[in-house]
């Protein structure tokens, strides 16, 4: 006997195929590499202002961060030669191969600076590469902004322009508390700086890209994405306070804003993560946006038609 026929059809299936990143893997490696990058400017400004466990603690984070970033970028590839095929070429209008050579010569200055600092010789060589590692922190910290939202998915594609603030800020945050934790309370006083000034960045950013957005933005309030973003929001905003007031020179209260700054940073990478998944799986914010595109440039092609937004 026949069975019935049943009918079936393309609507509502997805049309990318989502990213097959695993989330702990790339999101910590988005997370880690953003905590590097703020981590060698701490460091180089507190070697600079003569506060030595600051720079100390923030050299052996930058170091330790792009360790383990490079490790989970690895573990996501599946083997290290795959890493190192990224290196045979540098393509500059390619993020990835530029994020490939500058973590490549990241690396190796911030683990010279944290050895240099820890066994107290070569002071020259420890100062020149933790000067060096400063210099590429920022774009150690904002470049996978730049990767991200190079690829077709909505919610990361449609955030490029504000998507590398939000990073950076968050680098800083991450940065400061780790800094919060670590470091005596006496000599925390630009992290407890950085850390309001990387939340005033990374939480104005981030609210003016979902208004930006429209319609891509809608993942950033859903589901896991969202449960993520609010407590990255909390947490960031607690920290930064807690820091920033009277009790951030008690080592105790430094030492929660820390945490909370530590956990808030990390919420926004893995919230971002998973809400371009989400953007990725339903087909809506791929198609209704290209619509609004085609009409337009429609209207901008009639008479007296204005230019459509860029």
């Amino acid at each position: 006997m026949v069975p019935d026929a049943e009918f079936s059809s393309y609507y509502g299936k997805p049309i990318l195929n989502k990213p097959t990143w695993k989330p702990l893997d790339i999101a910590g490696y988005l997370y880690l590499g953003g905590l590097a990058g703020a981590s060698s400017l701490l460091a180089a400004g507190a070697r600079a202002t003569a506060r030595p466990a600051l720079a100390r603690t923030a050299g052996l984070g930058a170091a330790g961060a792009v360790s383990l970033s490079l490790a989970a970028l690895v573990h996501d590839l599946g083997r290290p030669g795959r890493f190192l095929n990224m290196l045979r070429v540098f393509k500059p209008t390619s993020p990835m191969s530029v994020g490939s050579w500058l973590l490549a010569g990241y690396a190796p200055l911030t683990v010279v600076a944290a050895a240099t600092d820890v066994a107290g010789r070569y002071r020259p060589v420890g100062t020149a590469a933790t000067v060096s590692a400063a210099v590429l922190g920022p774009a150690v910290a904002t470049y996978t902004a730049v990767l991200v939202s190079d690829t077709a998915v909505p919610s990361w594609h449609e955030g490029h322009r504000e998507l590398p603030y939000v990073f950076a800020g968050s680098g800083a945050t991450a940065a400061a508390g780790l800094a919060l934790v670590c470091a005596p309370a006496g000599q925390t006083g630009p992290a407890r700086r950085m850390a309001v000034l990387g939340a005033l960045l990374e939480l104005g950013s981030f609210r003016l890209m979902k208004r930006r957005m429209g319609l891509a933005a809608e993942p950033f309030e859903n589901g896991r994405a969202h449960t993520l973003l609010r407590a990255a929001e909390t947490l960031t905003s607690v920290g930064a306070a807690l820091g920033a007031g009277p009790g951030g020179r008690n080592r105790a209260v430094a030492a929660v804003a820390g945490v909370a700054l530590l956990t808030g940073s990390a919420a926004l990478r893995f919230g971002v993560f998973h809400a371009g998944i989400a953007s990725a799986e339903d087909p809506k914010y791929t198609v209704l946006p290209q619509r609004e595109r085609l009409a337009a440039a429609a209207r901008s092609r009639e008479p007296g038609g204005a230019p459509p937004a860029a």
